[in-house]
C-alpha cells in the first residue's frame, strides 16, 4: 500500500509539472511579442545563404557638417545598420558611414558581370548578338541555387548577350545573369575585381554570398563614371543600361521626376541596397546606401529619404 501511495503521489506530481510547462509555454507564444521571419530570399547566383548580420553603425566620416545633419537626420530612429558613401564629382564633397563594412551584396553583383562581359565584348571575344542558351536545370546546378529558393526549375533559357545584360541591369532578371555568369565564368569577375583595385568585393564561391562594401561600390561608379572601366563605346552603354533602371523603389523614389539616374538595386534576405549616379545640373554625385535590417521595406524608405535629402542639399549648395 505504501508503494503504491507514492507512486501515485508522484503521478499527480508528474501531471503538474507537465500542465505547468504547458501553461508556461503557451503565455510566452502569445502574449510576448514575436520576431519577424526572415523575409523571403532573392536567388543569387552562387549561394543561398541566410545567415543574419549585426554590424554596428560608426560615426561617419565627412567634409561639410552641414551634409552630415542631413543625412542623420533622414537617418534618425533607424533600427537598422546602413552603409553610405556619397560624393559630389565636381566639388568632391563626400560623406561616408560605414564605408569598409561588408554586406552581402545581393543582385548589386550584376555591376561586375557587366562590366566583364563588356570588357571581352571591347577585347572581341563577344558579340553583343551573341546567342546563348542553357537549361534552367543546369544553371541552378552549376550555381548552387537551393531548390526552395529557385524562380525557375526547368526549360531552357536563350538569350542574346545585348539581350542578357540589359535584362539583368534593367529588371534585374537573374537567369539572365546566370547565363552571362556561364559565359564568361565567375573566375574572369573574380579577375577583374582584382585588376580594378576592388580589394573589399568577392564574387562569392562554394556556397559563400557575393559580397562588397559600400565604399567598393562607389569606387566602381567613379570609375565607370571617368570611364576607366572600359573604352568610352563601352562606358556610354553601361551608363545607359543603368539609366533603364525599372526598380526605382529607392534612390529615385526620393528625387524629382526627369532627374537622370544610373543605378542598380540589391535585395537578398535582410539586405537591401541601391547605388548608382545622379546627373544634376549642380553637379553629378555618387549615392551609395546599403542596408541590413529586420524590416526590408522600411529600409527601402530610408534610403528614399536619405537620397532625397543629398539631392536637395547639393541643389542649395
Amino acid at each position: 500500500m505504501v508503494f503504491r501511495r507514492g507512486a501515485k503521489k508522484r503521478l499527480v506530481r508528474l501531471i503538474f509539472i507537465i500542465l505547468g510547462v504547458f501553461l508556461v509555454y503557451f503565455l510566452l507564444k502569445h502574449f510576448l511579442p514575436q520576431k519577424q521571419e526572415n523575409p523571403p530570399q532573392l536567388v543569387v547566383p552562387v549561394t543561398s545563404n541566410k545567415q543574419k548580420l549585426n554590424l554596428p553603425l560608426a560615426i561617419g566620416n565627412l567634409t561639410n557638417d552641414k551634409l552630415r545633419q542631413e543625412i542623420e537626420e533622414a537617418l534618425k530612429d533607424t533600427k537598422g545598420t546602413y552603409g553610405i558613401v556619397v560624393k559630389n564629382l565636381k566639388t568632391e564633397e563626400n560623406y561616408q558611414l560605414n564605408e569598409h563594412k561588408t554586406f552581402q551584396v545581393g543582385s548589386l553583383y550584376k555591376l561586375w558581370i557587366m562590366a566583364t562581359v563588356f570588357n571581352k565584348i571591347q577585347s572581341g571575344v563577344l558579340t553583343g548578338d551573341e546567342e546563348l542558351s542553357s537549361s534552367v536545370d543546369v544553371l541552378n546546378g552549376k550555381f548552387n541555387i537551393d531548390p526552395d529558393l529557385a524562380e525557375m526549375t526547368e526549360g531552357t533559357i536563350t538569350l542574346t548577350v545585348g539581350s542578357a545584360l540589359k535584362q539583368m541591369i534593367t529588371i534585374s532578371h537573374n537567369y539572365a545573369a546566370l547565363l552571362l555568369t556561364e559565359k564568361i565564368r565567375l573566375s574572369n569577375v573574380a579577375a577583374f575585381l582584382k585588376e580594378q583595385d576592388f580589394k573589399e568585393s568577392k564574387v562569392g564561391v562554394n556556397g559563400e554570398a557575393p559580397v562588397s562594401t559600400p565604399f567598393d561600390i562607389a569606387s566602381f561608379f567613379e570609375k565607370l563614371y571617368k570611364g576607366k572601366l572600359g573604352n568610352a563605346e563601352s562606358t556610354g552603354k553601361m551608363l545607359e543600361l543603368l539609366k533603364q533602371q525599372t526598380l526605382n523603389n529607392k534612390l529615385p523614389k526620393g528625387l524629382p521626376q526627369g532627374i537622370a539616374i544610373a543605378h542598380k538595386t540589391g535585395e537578398l534576405g535582410y539586405f537591401t541596397h541601391d547605388a548608382g549616379i545622379v546627373f544634376s545640373e549642380k553637379g553629378d554625385y555618387i549615392i551609395v546606401i546599403l542596408s541590413e535590417s529586420d524590416y526590408p521595406p522600411g529600409a527601402e524608405e530610408r534610403i528614399g529619404m536619405v537620397s532625397k535629402a543629398v539631392y536637395e542639399y547639393f541643389q542649395k549648395n
